[in-house]
């Protein structure tokens, strides 16, 4: 499977508006960031997580013409505010777009979109067919298998994915031990590193390399990063060999 990140800054993006900060300065490509999101592509089956306020950017950015899914990590709305975009999809593709959420993501797409979700349908509205994610019960959308792991965003419950060797955690503060057990044995590890110094609801830079050494994986990326970070070079400079830093349109090829 190919891994591509649509966007790898959090909900501000990178650089942040009103910012005069030297990384929202920076003529770096890489110091340039859409809100976080990946795009999976399998030789069947095409899945988006999360669908963010930079949805249609992205697909426009990448020339994408092909969606079959979208799952989502939680309701907040720089992870869900582009899923009206999907009507695109429905017209070309003409058949409703698959969802996956938990029930209380649900909650949070259907008042954020009730017009998508009404009995009675204004023409021209997404058209969405909507599936429950359960605690540690796998899922598939095609040729692609989910496993759901549950973690913690500050006091917000959040769904990570591993699907296969490979897992994704956004949003991301506290992990529990039975929940840690279920990413034992991945190999890559996409992880939340918000910027360094301690922050409520995310994983700072020193807590993310900390778990990928408790995972002991191959490699890892660090994604829904803020200005605060620092410039991507120096900041990539300062990690192990195994380790970096996600940048917009970074693709990875996973077993």
């Amino acid at each position: 499977m190919q891994i591509t990140f649509l966007g790898t800054g959090t909900s501000s993006g990178v650089p942040m508006i009103c910012c005069d900060c030297e990384v929202c300065r920076s003529e770096n490509l890489k110091d340039k960031r859409l809100r976080s999101s990946i795009l999976i592509e399998s030789a069947t089956t095409t899945v988006v997580i999360d669908t963010t306020p930079d949805f249609r950017q992205q697909m426009l950015r990448i020339n994408n013409k092909k969606l079959d899914a979208v799952v989502y990590t939680h309701a907040h709305k720089d992870h869900i505010a582009g899923l009206d975009d999907v009507r695109a999809y429905n017209f070309f593709q003409k058949k409703p777009m698959q969802l996956y959420a938990d029930a209380l993501t649900q909650n949070g797409l259907k008042r954020e979109f009730d017009y998508a979700f009404s009995d009675h349908k204004y023409p021209g509205v997404p058209e969405l067919e909507m599936h429950t994610i359960e605690k540690n019960k796998t899922f598939i959308t095609g040729d692609i298998a989910f496993l759901p792991v549950e973690a913690w965003h500050y006091l917000l419950p959040v769904k990570a994915f591993r699907i296969g060797n490979f897992a994704y955690l956004t949003d991301v503060n506290k992990i529990e031990d039975d929940q840690l057990e279920l990413l034992k044995g991945t190999e890559t590890l996409v992880v939340t590193a918000l910027r360094k110094q301690k922050h409520i609801s995310h994983f700072t830079l020193s807590e993310a390399v900390a778990l990928a050494e408790t995972l002991e994986v191959k490699q890892a990326y660090f994604t829904h990063i803020s200005h605060q970070l620092g410039l991507h070079e120096a900041v990539e400079n300062e990690l192990p060999p195994h380790m970096h830093l996600a940048y917009d349109g970074l693709q990875l090829q996973i077993n």
